[in-house]
């Protein structure tokens, strides 16, 4: 039957005929032909080759906006401060890696082009020597590198399954929280605001160092706690060594103590051990025998004044309670890109890990800040250290070792501030990940020969320390940063869907719950957290062996975001309420005046410029190549992420997320 026919079949055997009618044949349907004349034709040409012209140019319009502006950024910016660090051993690596790759994609491609495959076993078939050399490569990387390969990717596989196991089960456990409306009760009776006097003795410390831009918030919103003034001691440790600065507070702290609020002003002549050393000093004066409680606040965290009403009554009958823990909230999280994905972390990291392990197993880290602890807890577990740069963590697992118990309350939120520059957010998490491990070397010992239950023990070393302080960042990095290029150019070794698409996307969806406003982030957030393992491998490596830059504190940068706005509101408040005895948020005149003098005095600043960062730039261009040689294999899910994973390098690398300085 020719093309293009149709047969039409009639009942009744007896009385049908069968036409064959072919619609190919232009004379039996005259009028449906149509005349295609050669102006039309060259109308569509045209309007064709319009619209590639324009598609080619846009393109060209991009790659050049592009180049000018990584080689404008090239030109200005200047290597970040970590240069001498990132010239170790982990950036070498990745520099002979790239080397490495850009040979073997100029190989693959000539490869590629000239047919040269594995299934030519006659040696008439194979011509010249490069060629032979690249067979005996196939055959090499057959027998020798693709066995080793496959085992370490499984062995990263296996990590990676165990940790998202481990994920799972927390956000299991938050569902049920939510489900069963699980919240720490107030077991006491509620205090008698007649009777001052029934209110515990209560230490508010704020530490600072040379935060010029949030000091006075933190110390304005500390002194608005509503509590018996009898019974509350601030304390503003301020470890400045700028003179300017430590000016600016002592007129804070002053002009708050000529309202009658009890608070002290200390600085350091000897500013050792950080923090841990600041606290340490604080704790040692002779009047903070006379308190129960204390309350820490960094400075850029501004409580509400209920906040030790919320908190405290938690302590009453209630012995073994030797720590509570607030959660944070942040007042820049819509600033830009990188404090968005900061938020989805931290949302996870209380609304799941620190609410989950507050409820079943009444441990969790100590965050440093916005948290009430019990002094006789403090003194029982040895106090503040100076060992490591986590000192909150030091503290927090010396107490659970000692049989103390932990309260979250996510209910309670504390307003802060997210950094809002690669740079600081960088040395931030690189802090963060460095300091668990030294604690780990120097905590497993007494966490061996601890009387806590064998259990606790466990949950401590695997869970705590091992899984989710070590695995996840060696896992991260060596799985999706090594072996995923590599296994590109070793396509026997090649790692499944399921590793590099469906399960990440799956975790990532479930760290994005807690924050459900940011669920159009989260392809970008899935793919910064690559890019951040460099930074979080290479810190848990220093402090797992004890490096240089494991013992760096770097105090994190603030903008005081949140300071014109409560400046705002106070003028609205005190207009509104300027013949009532409240203390409010002050507008301090001369703290004003000190400013403007003391920004008069200051000389030229030199400008900042944005900073390159040399190991996620290797690394972008090892996955860019690793992308365009999966193209050569026509990887289609393998080639996609391979290439946004590199671009989100490139863009991390040449410092173009968060706060760009200039």
């Amino acid at each position: 039957m020719a093309p293009n026919s149709v047969v039409v079949t009639m009942e009744k055997p007896n009385h049908f005929s069968i036409v064959e009618i072919n619609a190919s044949d232009p004379s039996l349907f005259p009028e449906k032909r149509k005349a295609v004349s050669p102006k039309q034709f060259s109308w569509v040409l045209l309007l064709k080759a319009y619209k590639a012209l324009t598609c080619v140019s846009w393109l060209a319009l991009a790659f050049k906006a592009t180049f000018i502006s990584i080689k404008k950024r090239f030109a200005l910016s200047k290597m970040s401060k970590e240069e001498p660090r990132s010239r170790g051993k982990l950036y070498r690596f990745i520099k002979a890696f790239l080397v490495i790759s850009i040979v073997a994609l100029i190989i693959e491609v000539i490869a590629h082009f000239k047919i040269w495959s594995s299934n030519l076993k006659n040696p008439w078939e194979i011509q010249g020597l490069v060629q032979w050399c690249y067979m005996a490569w196939l055959s090499f990387r057959a027998h020798y590198i693709a066995p080793l390969v496959i085992t370490v990717s499984k062995f990263c596989t296996v990590l990676f399954l165990i940790q998202s196991l481990d994920r799972l089960v927390l956000c299991l456990g938050c569902f049920w929280i939510k489900y069963k409306k699980l919240k720490p009760e107030i077991n006491g009776e509620a205090y008698d605001i007649e009777d001052p006097s029934s209110f515990p003795m209560v230490l508010v410390q704020i530490p600072m160092c040379n935060e010029k831009e949030v000091y006075s918030q933190s110390i304005s919103a500390a002194c608005q706690l509503d509590w018996p003034r009898d019974r509350l001691l601030i304390q503003v440790l301020d470890d400045s060594d700028d003179g300017n600065v430590q000016l600016l507070i002592k007129d804070e702290v002053s002009s708050w103590r000529q309202k009658g609020i009890n608070i002290f002003y200390r600085h350091r002549l000897i500013r050792t051990g950080y923090k841990a050393g600041n606290l340490k000093s604080a704790m040692g004066c002779d009047y903070v025998r006379e308190y129960e409680f204390v309350a820490i606040f960094d400075a850029d965290f501004q409580p509400n004044p209920d906040f030790l009403k919320q908190t405290i009554p938690h302590f009453k009958g209630n012995p073994e309670l030797g720590l509570l823990q607030a959660r944070w909230s942040f007042v820049n999280k819509d600033e830009n890109l990188l404090t968005r994905l900061q938020n989805i972390n931290l949302c996870f990291h209380f609304e799941v890990e620190q609410q989950v392990n507050g409820v079943f197993l009444n441990f969790f880290g100590f965050n440093g800040t916005a948290g009430v602890w019990r002094i006789k807890a403090l003194e029982d577990s040895g106090g503040w250290l100076e060992r490591t740069t986590v000192e909150d963590m030091d503290i927090a697992v010396r107490a659970h070792l000692n049989g103390w118990k932990f309260i979250f309350l996510n209910d309670v939120k504390v307003l802060c501030e997210l950094p809002e520059s690669y740079e600081a957010y960088k040395k931030q998490q690189h802090r963060w990940h460095s300091g668990p491990m030294q604690l780990f070397r120097l905590c497993l010992p007494a966490i061996i020969t601890s009387k806590i239950p064998m259990w606790k023990k466990s949950n401590l070393i695997f869970l705590f320390f091992l899984l989710r302080k070590l695995i996840l960042p060696f896992y991260s990095f060596t799985l999706f940063c090594i072996i995923l290029p590599l296994t590109m150019f070793i396509p026997e070794a090649e790692l499944p869907l399921w590793v590099i698409c469906y399960i990440p996307i799956f975790m990532s969806f479930l760290n994005i719950l807690p924050a459900p406003k940011s669920f159009p982030f989260l392809v970008p957030y899935l793919l910064f957290e690559n890019t951040m393992s460099v930074t979080k491998f290479n810190a848990m490596v220093s402090g797992l062996f004890q490096l240089g830059s494991a013992y760096e504190w770097v105090v994190t940068k603030k903008t005081g975001r949140s300071s014109e706005s409560d400046l705002l509101a106070f003028s609205e408040r005190e207009s509104k309420s300027s013949n009532e005895e409240k203390i409010l948020r002050r507008h301090s005149e001369s703290g004003l005046n000190l400013i403007s003098k003391l920004q008069e005095q200051e000389a030229p600043r030199v400008k900042k410029r944005n900073r390159l960062y040399r190991k996620e730039l290797a690394l972008a261009f090892l996955l860019l190549i690793a992308a365009a040689r999966s193209l050569l294999s026509a990887h289609g899910v393998h080639f996609y992420y391979l290439l946004f994973q590199g671009l989100s390098f490139l863009v991390v690398g040449l410092d173009l997320i968060g706060e760009q300085v200039s």
